[in-house]
């Protein structure tokens, strides 16, 4: 199919998490995968968006989209298969009494340290911090845990788990973590607290408006909770065929903080089961992964077409697959598959773009970044 094309290479840094570094609130939680809150905005201009209207983050990941939404008087909801990613959206977009939490701050430490059992870690945790730091995450972890109130609870569990991030020797490389040796790394309460300060400050500086948001631990390809014709837009990322693996990715942090996490469960199943049936998708040249990955896209477009208001908006970002003797075009075949829904696809915008070389560093192509843009007849 042919569809309008343009390249707007000046958008790349947008549909990166970059930007929302700069950001309170939105900066509480790296989540390299997402976008960023300037994209948000300037979706919600593109669509014309008011307060009241509804919006659909069927890939929430850390909540970039409803924060947005809270920050405009939009209502929003996010779903997201991944504990981690459904945990970090709901305390961004949590209300909070700001002396409350102080108080509680206070009481936290003030705690006379006690050293904590290591035993039962995973080899990768251990590796990833020094003896001390990892003994004072859980003596945290387990002062945070007593704390009654579920919402102050989960607000310093988050605050703990950017600061174990923050003196960790574990980094993430694509799509594995690697350790790497840090020669000072530093203690972790002064780290911990002033988090805990900058947060606290955060919950000052950001003006949002009253608003609904709901987030929802689920499947994007099964949304049988949601109403049809509900949505007014809805601004997302899928995951990538063939890039990231999120166990491998997060597994540190939902060890520590989540417990060990069924590997269907997480957000990178999009894709993962080739036993099912895509015989509709066997004329794609491509390994047996991307034909299931179609076939788990075209579920969750279909969900998308039913609960959106008629002319409602879709943009979805998403990029080529890359596999060793080709890049795949993603964003056209998802658009062929919209369009045999029911989609009007409007346009496919090019955001970035890289050269993608294979193991002999030879080079298979360039690989694009891009912005499907759909409207529901």
């Amino acid at each position: 199919m042919n569809y309008p094309v343009e390249e707007r290479f000046e958008l790349g840094p947008l549909v990166t998490f970059v930007p929302n570094k700069k950001y309170p609130v939105y900066n509480w939680f790296h989540f390299k995968e997402g976008f960023s809150r300037d994209f948000v905005i300037m979706m919600f201009d593109q669509f014309k968006l008011k307060e009241g209207s509804w919006v659909l983050d069927p890939f929430c990941g850390s909540g970039t989209t409803l924060l947005a939404s809270k920050e405009r008087g939009i209502n929003s909801v996010g779903i997201d298969a991944m504990p981690l990613a459904v945990f970090v959206s709901q305390v961004k977009t949590m209300d909070y009494n700001v002396d409350y939490l102080k108080h509680i701050a206070r009481d936290i430490f003030s705690r006379k340290f006690v050293p904590p059992s290591l035993k039962g870690l995973s080899p990768l945790v251990k590796r990833a911090f020094t003896k001390f730091t990892l003994e004072d995450i859980l003596f945290f972890k387990q002062v945070v845990s007593e704390i009654k109130d579920p919402v102050a609870k989960n607000f310093f569990t988050l605050a703990l788990l950017s600061t174990s991030n923050k003196v960790s020797m574990a980094y993430k490389d694509g799509s594995v973590i690697k350790i790497r040796k840090r020669a000072n790394i530093p203690p972790f309460r002064p780290v911990f607290k002033r988090i805990v300060k900058r947060m606290l400050n955060d919950l000052k500086t950001l003006k949002t408006r009253k608003s609904v948001i709901k987030v929802y631990l689920g499947d994007a390809r099964r949304l049988d909770f949601l109403e049809d014709c509900t949505f007014d837009a809805i601004i997302t990322s899928p995951p990538y065929l063939n890039i990231i693996d999120y166990i491998k990715v997060y597994a540190i942090e939902n060890e520590l903080f989540f417990g060990q996490t069924k590997y269907d469960s997480l957000r990178s199943y999009i894709g993962l089961d080739v036993e099912k049936d895509y015989s509709e998708f066997e004329y794609l040249d491509i390994p047996s992964v991307g034909k299931a990955y179609f076939k788990d896209m075209k579920d969750v477009l279909l969900e998308m077409y039913r609960v959106l208001s008629p002319n409602g908006n879709v943009v979805i970002v998403v990029g080529e697959g890359v596999f060793p003797n080709k890049i795949v075009p993603v964003p056209f075949i998802l658009s062929d598959i919209a369009k045999s829904i029911g989609f009007k696809v409007k346009k496919i915008v090019h955001a970035n773009k890289r050269i993608v070389t294979d193991q002999n560093r030879k080079k298979i192509g360039i690989a694009l970044e891009s912005l499907v843009f759909l409207k529901k007849g």
